[in-house]
């Protein structure tokens, strides 16, 4: 979904990363805040409190943000759900599965909790405010308590709308899946009523734009753009899950995979599996097909040409990382989900440290299609 984010710190177990286009929502809050809505309700102040105003709300809704997500992956956890970590971006931030959630229950809950959390925290905002009333507090410090009071009611509101991926739309589709027990069908209603929405947002922007306002109408366009997106990609994962479930990795593998030799050298990978296979990567093997490592054409170019006579490809090679490796008794689900998180095409299938076999996207992709080609939707 992101680009390159990047880690802030961990919470409660989970990585908090950044996408770099937060900072674009960040820098558009501050300055509508600072030159817009502060301005307007709190007259009389110096620039620069508005300012630190506008910042000081901008580092509150952050966390608020951040907050909201966590309670979605406390949930998760503890429903054995696994979480690749909390990631803010442009259009707020996602609480990143890696696999769906396993019962309609688990999916309902984990659903609400992200909201009731925004509520909470909109509740503690607005008691300091009350807190403060008597002057306790300064105009500028219960500016930003108001704001963030209502900011955290109107995140709350706006996921609770009934339309996939938002909280609401997974709260739908949990009552959906537990009252007909087809999360197939569950997640089609759910992600239509989504992509509806979307197309919703993305009208709103267009009437916006031509009524003056470009910013805002630019922004509903994205946002309406980006929930169309998702709303379809979730389904169409869904159904790829779906077709590979209860499948295993023995059944996709190639138990005859192109192996490399620990004792050639550098040349003859080149030649004879490079140019011939076609292939960037190799597993590297000794003569009992025990693995020692991974090879791949970015370790060969780290060679001057020359010198690839006098090198033997053991002392290039790597230790496959884990990430890398998967054993045959593995759900197919699993290997997909791995090739998703990690960009990589291709996992070894290792059973007692030996390789076993090899399994591609290419083939998993293959027999997901003839899978969905066949199958009528229900």
């Amino acid at each position: 979904m992101f680009g390159k984010s990047f880690k802030l710190f961990d919470l409660l177990g989970f990585e908090v990363k950044i996408d770099p286009s937060w900072f674009v929502l960040a820098i558009l809050i501050t300055w509508s805040l600072a030159e817009g809505l502060f301005p307007a309700y709190y007259q009389g102040l110096a620039t620069a409190t508005y300012w630190l105003m506008g910042t000081a709300a901008a580092v509150g809704l952050f966390f608020s943000i951040v907050l909201h997500e966590l309670c979605h992956s406390l949930v998760a956890r503890r429903y054995d759900i696994p979480m690749k970590g909390i990631t803010l971006f442009i259009f707020g931030g996602v609480a990143e599965m890696n696999q769906e959630p396993k019962t309609a229950k688990s999916e309902m809950l984990m659903a609400v909790a992200g909201p009731a959390a925004s509520l909470g925290i909109a509740g503690i905002f607005f008691g300091a405010n009350l807190a403060g009333q008597d002057n306790l507090w300064s105009t500028p410090f219960r500016g930003v308590l108001q704001y963030l009071a209502l900011i955290n009611v109107i995140l709350a509101g706006f996921n609770l709308i009934p339309a996939f991926p938002l909280d609401g739309g997974r709260v739908l589709r949990a009552a959906l899946w537990g009252w007909k027990h087809n999360l197939r069908w569950a997640t089609r209603i759910a992600s239509r009523i989504g992509s509806y929405f979307g197309m919703l947002l993305i009208v709103l922007g267009v009437v916006n734009f031509i009524w003056g306002n470009p910013l805002s109408g630019v922004w509903w366009f994205l946002i309406g753009l980006f929930l169309r997106g998702v709303s379809r990609n979730s389904y169409r994962q869904v159904l790829v899950h779906l077709a590979l479930k209860g499948d295993k990795v023995r059944h996709f593998m190639d138990r005859d995979p192109v192996t490399v030799p620990h004792d050639i050298t550098v040349d003859q990978l080149v030649d004879d599996y490079v140019y011939r296979y076609g292939q960037r990567s190799f597993p590297v093997v000794e003569e009992d097909s025990r693995l020692v490592g991974c090879v791949n054409v970015s370790d060969i170019k780290e060679i001057p040409r020359a010198e690839w006579t006098r090198h033997q490809v053991e002392e290039l090679s790597e230790n496959c990382t884990d990430e890398l490796l998967i054993t045959e008794d593995k759900d197919a689900t699993e290997a997909l989900t791995t090739m998703q998180r990690s960009g990589l095409s291709r996992l070894m299938v290792t059973e007692s440290g030996k390789l076993v076999g090899v399994i591609s996207l290419h083939d998993l992709m293959r027999h997901l299609s003839l899978k969905m080609d066949l199958e009528e939707e229900s």
